[in-house]
């Protein structure tokens, strides 16, 4: 499982830590230098969102036409490029192309690394795969926080620090990842609207979360730094626990399986978004365990996301994780420039409320597989192949 997980979890860390979410841990330094405003973070953190969001519509697509591994070369080149672009950007457009080219590897990578899941790995050791994959971005806060303590100033040479590790993980994920995706060869990619129907409720719990979760990773650093006057160094080791504890979400496939997929996804969202609620407590334990929270939770819940999306999509996961983080990637988008707005027009504290009382919407969201939608993915001729009896009786019957 191992040869497949490290490299795998090495370009998630590199994709979403590196290419999407260092920009809110270095946007202080960025801001003063290219003289940004509010409303101009905030676009860019929406420009990163909306090529999350397109790479993940074609995402699925490219896996069938191009398997597994070009996708994941697609991922590691946008990231290099993007990253290099960032380093050395005179100005705000420049700047937001970048950032948009950077984040493209992120819709990428995530999608093509569950069908690597799926294809590879013992139906045992799926869900753990799948979520020790995913916690990559927790592995990528870790590094990029020492490098931004270190280099606080110097964010340009940080940027460029970052398309290094990219283009490394890149080639060792080329190496290792097989390129034959042998359960879609000849597979017919499911069809939009059905899959969208079969899996709306994983979908609305995606939105909801990509809202209320965006303005933690575009502004909780700026927060620290305007409104509680943390120094440059606090707020970092805020970011570096924020990864560390990041890492727990790994154990979210066994905690799923132990537990259930309603009561996890009900826990996580109630912590969450007391995560967003307590960072605007200007105490030092609150502000620290804002950070521990939101880490745990944010990798926990995609994990989450992953598993429900490759239960309902059993035979083409990647379209199952790809819808999942589309809609992620949508709330994402929005929540991240309306939070640029309600910063700039209001303040900091009513936007993390607001944005965590959002998010609090989500507990509503059933999720629960009926027999139905899981037996839908088995007997679609046209892009499954035939599962065993075992598979079969597992999906029909599967309760959350």
């Amino acid at each position: 499982m191992w040869k497949f997980v490290l490299p795998g979890l090495a370009m998630i860390g590199v994709t979403f830590a590196f290419a999407r979410f260092s920009f809110g841990l270095f946007l202080p330094d960025i801001s003063k230098t290219l003289g940004l405003s509010e409303n101009n973070a905030g676009f860019i953190g929406s420009t990163a969102y909306a090529s999350y969001t397109l790479a993940l519509i074609t995402s699925s697509y490219f896996i069938q036409k191009w398997g597994q591994v070009r996708v994941i070369q697609f991922a590691g080149w946008s990231a290099i490029l993007g990253l290099s672009g960032i380093a050395f950007s005179p100005n705000f457009p420049i700047l937001a192309l970048s950032t948009f080219i950077a984040g493209l590897g992120s819709g990428w990578a995530s999608p093509a690394y569950a069908q690597v899941a799926g294809n590879s790995l013992k139906d045992k050791d799926k869900d753990r795969g799948n979520t020790w994959m995913n916690s990559g971005t927790s592995f990528g806060l870790i590094v990029s926080g020492p490098i931004a303590l270190f280099f606080t100033e110097h964010w340009r040479f940080s940027f460029i620090l970052f398309a290094v590790i990219a283009f490394v993980v890149t080639i060792w994920n080329t190496r290792k990842i097989p390129s034959k995706s042998s359960q879609t060869d000849g597979i017919e990619q499911p069809k939009w609207i059905p899959s969208i129907k079969k899996a709306k409720f994983l979908l609305l719990a995606s939105f909801i979360t990509g809202i209320s979760s965006s303005i933690f990773w575009t502004f909780s650093r700026s927060y620290l730094t305007d409104v509680h006057t943390m120094s440059d160094v606090e707020s970092v080791v805020f970011w570096i626990l924020m990864g560390a504890a990041g890492m727990g979400g790994a154990a979210a496939g066994g905690f799923i399986n132990k537990f259930g997929l309603g009561l996890s996804y009900r826990l996580t969202v109630t912590f969450m978004m007391i995560a967003l609620a307590i960072i605007t407590i200007p105490t030092g334990v609150a502000i620290y365990g804002s950070a521990i929270f939101f880490g745990i939770t944010y990798i926990f819940m995609t994990g989450i996301f992953i598993v429900w999306a490759t239960r309902i999509f059993t035979n083409f996961p990647s379209m199952g994780v790809g819808l999942s983080f589309l809609f992620l990637g949508a709330g994402q988008s929005i929540g991240s420039f309306v939070a640029g707005v309600t910063i700039d027009g209001i303040s900091y504290p009513f936007s993390f409320i607001l944005f965590a009382v959002i998010g609090l919407v989500g507990l509503l969201v059933p999720t629960r597989i009926s027999k139905e939608v899981s037996e839908l993915d088995i007997n679609d001729k046209k892009f499954s192949p035939v599962h065993n009896f075992q598979d079969r009786q597992r999906e029909g019957t599967m309760k959350f």
